[in-house]
This record gives C-alpha cells, structure tokens and sequence, in this order.
C-alpha cells in the first residue's frame, strides 16, 4: 500500500508564508505525496517548486464557503489551471444544497468541471451543516455534474470526516467516482481506518508524521515508537 500517493498535502491555512508554502512543496516532493493543496494565489509558486517530481499541485475554488457566484468559480477554476493547476477542490453551494435546490448545485458543479477543462474536480460538501439526507443528495449531484471525487470537508468547519460519512459517500456514488477524506486526518490509525470505510485519497497537514508512523511500522516499531521519533506534522 503506497499510503504517500494517498495524500494530499494541505497548505491551505490563511497565515502561511511564501517560505510556509515553499518548505511545503518540499516536503511534498520529498515524500513523494499524490499533491499539495495550496490557495489560489500559491498555484504558481507551488508549480514552479515541484515541477518535475511528479507531485500534482492541488487548489481550491470557492474556499471555504462555496457561496461565490457560479461565474466566479468558474473563472476561478479556469484561471488557475492556466497558472498550472493539475487539481481542483471546489466547494458546493453549501445552503444551497440545504435549501433544496439541486438545479443550482448541480449547475455551480458542472460550470466549475467544465472550466476545469479535464483536470480533476473535488467536490467539497462540509458535511458538519448537512444532514444524512443531503450528504447523499450533494454526492449524487456532483457526479451528475461530471466531478471526479466527492470529499468530506474543508478543514474549517466544526467537523471533519468521519467513519460513517466515508461509508454513507461511498455508497453514494458509482465506483468510478472516488471519496476524499479531509478534516482531523492527523494520524496513521485515522486514516486507515478511514481508508477501509472507503476513500481514497486524505488531505492531510501531518503528512510526515503518518508517514513516518507507517514506515516505522513496516520496520516492526510500535506506533508509541514511531510517535516519539517523528518530525512532526507541517
């Protein structure tokens, strides 16, 4: 099991530097992860920083809320892939989606998937304010509107992604579409644990410290072990 190329490596939280982001990527490109996720305006600076190690650069469209105007995402998404973004975690239209009204949440997806023009489109649903009901609703729409994954959270809500969630998202989608884990993802036991239930790839900000946790396992150390010889989660 690679457990690296499941990861995403969060570079999202609104008081890291240009150096933040740069000691980022080379963490990421160190540990060989899936990609980094780093803010719209960091595209460009985390494509010139990994090009080459087959790291992905990850950004989102609509952070944290999902209340932007369509177009606006859309424009979004369009501008970022040009500035080299390989991946797009957009979030939905939150109260939209509370509010019944699919036609405008499956319409804010696909306008972004379209913008996105092939690269692959994260849907973000902040399961914290949804019910089981809607959670369902939100996955089935993003994979009408053409998106490639549907994920738990955005990190900054009060909840992130739970066991039951992964499952109740897992059978709410066809097989070809893939469940991202993100939220409180700060161990190896998490993520394992999560991955069984069903997703496939993790935003993370402890990426060395499961990654170090799941190495030192491989060597027959106990996660006590592992835990007190790590560097630390970025």
């Amino acid at each position: 099991m690679n457990i690296a190329k499941m990861i995403d490596h969060s570079l999202l939280r609104p008081e890291l530097t240009t150096g933040d982001v740069r000691h980022g990527c080379e963490i990421a490109a160190r540990r060989q992860v899936a990609s980094v996720c780093v803010r719209p305006s960091d595209v460009a600076l985390a494509t010139a920083a990994l090009t080459g190690t087959g790291v992905l650069v990850g950004t989102v469209v609509g952070f944290p809320h999902g209340d932007t105007l369509t177009s606006v995402k859309a424009g979004e998404a369009r501008q970022l892939v040009e500035a080299g973004a390989d991946e797009i975690d957009m979030v939905l239209h939150i109260g939209r989606l509370r509010s019944g009204d699919t036609a405008y949440v499956h319409d804010d997806i696909a306008a972004v998937v379209a913008a996105a023009a092939g690269r692959v489109v994260k849907v973000i649903l902040e399961n914290a304010y949804l019910s089981d009901e809607q959670k369902v609703a939100g996955c089935r729409l993003a994979e009408e509107a053409g998106a490639h994954f549907v994920k738990t959270s955005t990190g900054f809500a009060p909840g992130g992604a739970t066991l039951a969630d992964i499952r109740l998202m897992r059978a709410a989608v066809s097989p070809h579409v893939e469940v991202k884990a993100a939220g409180g993802v700060r161990s190896l036991d998490t993520l394992l644990a999560l991955h069984d239930a069903g997703a496939t790839r993790f935003g993370a900000t402890a990426t060395e410290a499961i990654l170090d946790d799941f190495a030192a396992r491989a060597r027959g150390e106990s996660p006590a072990a592992a835990t007190a010889t790590d560097g630390g989660g970025y």
